[in-house]
């Protein structure tokens, strides 16, 4: 099977695509290798491999849901550049 610049055209046409002359002649030469790559996988006997949905097994990587102890709120405020009453202080916002 091989491509033909016309359905090049097209396809970019559908794409909403603007190609140069030379864009359609590389990308013509481009689909085409592809589209012989694809036929050659086509060509392989694979009624012996099982169907699977992902090339690596997945597993949940999310760690437990346990409750760990929080910031007292002297180590939250020990960095804060500004605190007032036991609590962040921040500039105004205005608009």
């Amino acid at each position: 099977m091989s491509i033909s610049r016309d359905e090049v055209k097209h396809i970019a046409l559908l794409s909403r695509l603007e190609l140069t002359e030379d864009e359609a002649d590389l990308f013509t030469t481009h689909l085409d290798e592809i589209l012989v790559y694809v036929e050659k996988l086509q060509s392989l006997d694979v009624s012996h491999i099982e169907p699977i949905s992902h090339a690596v097994p997945l597993f949940n990587v999310m760690r437990d849901d346990r409750v760990d102890p929080s910031l007292t709120q002297e180590t939250a405020l020990h960095n804060a550049p500004d605190q007032e009453a036991g609590c962040f202080r921040v500039p105004k916002v205005t608009e």
